[in-house]
Parts: C-alpha cells; sequence; structure tokens
C-alpha cells in the first residue's frame, strides 16, 4: 500500500499543474503552479522585447540587459508588435504581485496588473533562458508572504554607491522587495544630515579597525588606517530611486537609543556622561548610549528623523531598539529624573519611554516603526514591528499579542554566519556561528503559531552584517545561494521542498555567473 501510495504521487506529480516533477521548468523560488507543455521557444538575437505599456519599458530593459549577459545578445525593446516576441501586458484580475508567464513556441508572454508583477515574471524568465532552449510552459505565481527582506549594514564596513546597486540587483533577482539599509552605528554614521553635519565629519571616521576575528578577552590586532566613508543625500536619492525601479522598498535603519556611538562621538552631549567618546575600532556593544533623560537628545533624534523621512518614502522606518545596556542610565541623574517623573519602574521601561515616544512622532508623520525584538522588553505597543532575530520565539509571543512581526531568527537568517561546520578549512573570514543552505531553508516562519496569529506574520529577513565583510565581493559569497533558500521561504513557504530546490537551483547559478556573482560553491561540492 506505502508503495502504491508513493507511485500515485509520482504521478501526479509529473502531471500538468504540478511543480515537483524532474521536469525542464527550474525557477527559485518555487512557483505557485507550473503547466509543461510539449516543445520550446527559440531566443534568437532578433527576438523582441514588446511593451504594450510604456509603464512597462524599465522591467523590460532590466530584463533585456540580464538576457544579453547569458547570451551574448541583448534583445531589442520595443512598443512595435511583433510575432516571434516576449510580449508584456498589463490587465486587471490579478494580484499585486501575481503574474502569468506564457511559453509556446512561437511567442512568450508575461501578464500580470502591475509593473513590479510583470518584472517578477521576467526574473523566472531569465532563469529558463539561463537553461538553454526555453520549454514550453504555463507558469501561474504568486508569493506567499507581502515582506520578503534583506538587510545590509554598511557600517562596520562602508560600501559604495554602486556596491550597494548591486546588492539591490541581486535582490530584485530573488523576488525580494525590502531593502533594509543599516545606515547607523557605533563604528560609523553614514547617512549625510545638513542640520548635523559633524555626523559625517566626525561620525563617519574611525581611526583604525580590528584585523581578525574579536576576542572581547583579547587584545586585538589593528590595521592602523583610517577608515570611513558615507552617502550624501544626493546619493541616497540615487539609491532609492534604482531601487523603486526594481520595486524594492529602501527601508532605513538609525538606531536607538543604543549602538549610537558614533553620533556620541559627533556630539558628546547626546550621551549620559558627555564624554569623550571615540567612534569604535572594534565590535561588540557599546555601553555608552544615548540619554534618555535629555530633552536635547529627542529634539536631535526628531530633527534627524525629519531629514530621514524626506529621503525614503518608505512607510516602514527601523529604529533599531537592540542592545542597550542599561548601565549609564542607572547612573544617570536625568535618566533617574525620567524614570520617577514617568512612573516608570526601571530602566527597561524607560527604553519602553523611549521606543513608544519616538513612534508617536514616527505616525504623527504618517510612518511606522520597526524594531529589534529586545524593544518587547518593558511593553511595546501593538502597532510596532517586531523583527525578531534572537530566535523565533519573541516573535511568536509578539505575534501572539498581536504585534505585525518580521522573522528573521540568527539561526536561519544571519548570512555573516558561515556556510560549513569547517569554516577554517573552506571560507573566508566570517562569523564562527554557522548556518548552511540546508539551515536557512529550514526556517519555517509560521512554526507554533495558530492560523489567526500566522496572519501577524508580515514576511522573512536575511541579514548581512559586516564586521568581517570589507567588499562586495565577500558579500556576494556570503549570501549567495543563501539568499535563494530565504527567498524561497518568504515567495514559497506553504510549497517549499529542499530536494526539488537543489534540483532547480542550477538554473539560477548560471545567472549568477553570467552576472559575474562571486557564489559559494559548498552546496554544489557537496561541503556543510
Amino acid at each position: 500500500m506505502k508503495h502504491l501510495l508513493f507511485l500515485i504521487f509520482a504521478v501526479q506529480a509529473c502531471l500538468p499543474g504540478f511543480a515537483a516533477c524532474d521536469g525542464r521548468v527550474r525557477i527559485v523560488p518555487r512557483p505557485a503552479e507550473v503547466e509543461e507543455l510539449p516543445g520550446s521557444f527559440r531566443l534568437t538575437s532578433r527576438t523582441p522585447v514588446v511593451i504594450t505599456d510604456e509603464r512597462l519599458r524599465t522591467p523590460a530593459e532590466i530584463f533585456a540587459r540580464a538576457v544579453g549577459k547569458l547570451t551574448g545578445a541583448e534583445p531589442a525593446v520595443t512598443a512595435a508588435s511583433e510575432k516571434h516576441a516576449v510580449t508584456l501586458q498589463l490587465q486587471p484580475g490579478y494580484e499585486a504581485e501575481e503574474y502569468l508567464l506564457e511559453v509556446g513556441r512561437q511567442r512568450i508572454t508575461v501578464t500580470a496588473s502591475t509593473p513590479q508583477a510583470v518584472l517578477h515574471g521576467l526574473r523566472s524568465l531569465q532563469q529558463l533562458v539561463a537553461g538553454g532552449e526555453i520549454p514550453a510552459c504555463v507558469v501561474r505565481d504568486k508569493p506567499t508572504f507581502a515582506y520578503r527582506g534583506a538587510m545590509l549594514d554598511v557600517c562596520r564596513h562602508f560600501f559604495p554607491v554602486e556596491d550597494v546597486k548591486t546588492y539591490i540587483d541581486i535582490l530584485s533577482l530573488h523576488k525580494i522587495n525590502k531593502f533594509h539599509w543599516h545606515l547607523t552605528d557605533d563604528q560609523g554614521w553614514r547617512i549625510e544630515i545638513k542640520k548635523y553635519p559633524l555626523l559625517t565629519q566626525i561620525g563617519s571616521r574611525r581611526a583604525e579597525t580590528l584585523v581578525g576575528r574579536y576576542d572581547k578577552n583579547k587584545e586585538g590586532v589593528y590595521d592602523g588606517k583610517p577608515y570611513g566613508g558615507f552617502y550624501t543625500q544626493e546619493e541616497i536619492r540615487e539609491i532609492v530611486s534604482y531601487a523603486a525601479e526594481r520595486h524594492i522598498e529602501v527601508i532605513p535603519e538609525i538606531e536607538m537609543p543604543g549602538h549610537g556611538l558614533a553620533a556620541l562621538t559627533a556630539y558628546p552631549w547626546l550621551g549620559c556622561t558627555g564624554g569623550p567618546y571615540a567612534v569604535w575600532t572594534h565590535w561588540g556593544i557599546s555601553d555608552d548610549v544615548y540619554c534618555a533623560g535629555k530633552e536635547t537628545t529627542f529634539e536631535f533624534i526628531e530633527k534627524v528623523l525629519t531629514e530621514v523621512l524626506a529621503l525614503f518614502p518608505s512607510k516602514l522606518i527601523h529604529i533599531g531598539g537592540d542592545e542597550c545596556p542599561k548601565g549609564r542610565w542607572k547612573a544617570c541623574p536625568l535618566c533617574q529624573q525620567r524614570i520617577r517623573e514617568e512612573g516608570l519602574k526601571d530602566e527597561y521601561q524607560l527604553q519602553s519611554y523611549f521606543i513608544h515616544r519616538i513612534e508617536r512622532w514616527m505616525h504623527a508623520h504618517g510612518r511606522e516603526i520597526i524594531g529589534w525584538d529586545e524593544i518587547l522588553q518593558g511593553g511595546i505597543s501593538k502597532t510596532a514591528n517586531i523583527m525578531s532575530w534572537n530566535g523565533s520565539d519573541p516573535g511568536i509571543k509578539a505575534a501572539q499579542r498581536g504585534n505585525p512581526v518580521i522573522m528573521t531568527p540568527k539561526w536561519y537568517c544571519y548570512f555573516d554566519y558561515s556556510q560549513t561546520s569547517d569554516p577554517e578549512r573552506y571560507e573566508p573570514l566570517g562569523n564562527t556561528r554557522y548556518v548552511s543552505v540546508r539551515q536557512a531553508y529550514r526556517l519555517d516562519p509560521c512554526d507554533r503559531l495558530t492560523l489567526p496569529d500566522q496572519k501577524r506574520i508580515r514576511g522573512v529577513q536575511c541579514n548581512l552584517w559586516t564586521e568581517y565583510i570589507a567588499d562586495i565581493r565577500h558579500a556576494q559569497h556570503m549570501v549567495l545561494p543563501r539568499m535563494a533558500a530565504l527567498a524561497e521561504t518568504g515567495w514559497a513557504n506553504d510549497r517549499k521542498d529542499y530536494n526539488d530546490f537543489v534540483r532547480r537551483i542550477p538554473a539560477l547559478v548560471a545567472v549568477y555567473k553570467a552576472e559575474g556573482y562571486n557564489y559559494a560553491p559548498y552546496l554544489f561540492e557537496g561541503i556543510e
């Protein structure tokens, strides 16, 4: 009976409408529905990309350039009707990110109700082009989660504008639609704020940088080289526009009340002790944080955020909230006075006061906050978005109490962690903790949640902290192909199959090669 049931499933899985057969259509993330048909479409140097609406020109041009890298011949983009063509069209009746991809012997059509969804369809088609002759098929597809994110830390190491654009291109390839940009931390302030020029004149620079892995119990070796960099407001606008063309929302992170040492170095009156402070040259958690007892602290933050909101149209703004030691607040007369005057119980509630106050300001300006899961300590409003990184438990608790949640537990989603169990043998320098592709794929963001609570899970995100990652080539090595595993959870969590994922991913890797991305080979070498 067991063998009969297996046979029935195997036959069903290779019928039209099922995506899990060993067929020719290999797409990551896994589509909702694939129907394979006889025949194929032959893409030639004369095959144009036809747009039926001018709003589709940018997706068409992005696709054409990608095809040029894959085949050596970039197709023309035209509004003139052609028979043997890739035709893009907008039609009502589809969800915002849903698309229909139809490949016949003479024509390919991508249909959706938005340019964003058309680009998703073209990203799928890009992988079919990479596989060689394009198999005839019908692909009906849409994502499981609306929030599919990836974070880049540019504070520990700075990434120039063109490298940030490359990172955004990688997100777009994987149908990731949120770029979380970590812009301020103890090791550098990376965004120009015109009201406070010392943030970049002083706060963006550190005297030197730790060489090798950080150990708080040992004296480190430093390179002796001044290090810095920041983005002008014009460069910020350029990157936000670049991401918007790829239908990616840029979510800035301005850290508070901890991880603010670069700001304190520029303006020492922001801290409890008044300094002197220095931008950190090593990693870890600084005891020096924003003083929660001074009104001038909140005036500073509100003026900074006023400029941030003018640069970023995102509804969501990340305010950090993680790893905030309370020692300075305990010893600070002004913080203790604030605790008494506000009727707070302790320093944890003082942090909640801090976060609540910023959240009210954000709401007054039409925005929502995201915070790392530590903002739950001491209580938080039900409108705050919780980014659960200390495992899944904080996110589960937040969802159960009614908060919107983004799951990014470090044991699945921290891509600065090593990719193999023997990193000293195989890998460049990275965090010694370990997240293989298989482990990244195992994430279930809705695990242990009831159906009503599952609806509060907005989505998932991977994070790239850059203490040990100094350039875009190393960054590519860390995120690829693990980002594909995360992308499949975000796009297709209700239909995941790891063995099928491994079968499909070579077409995506062919795209990596064509784009010149420095992907990690360990999955394909059988190394975990």
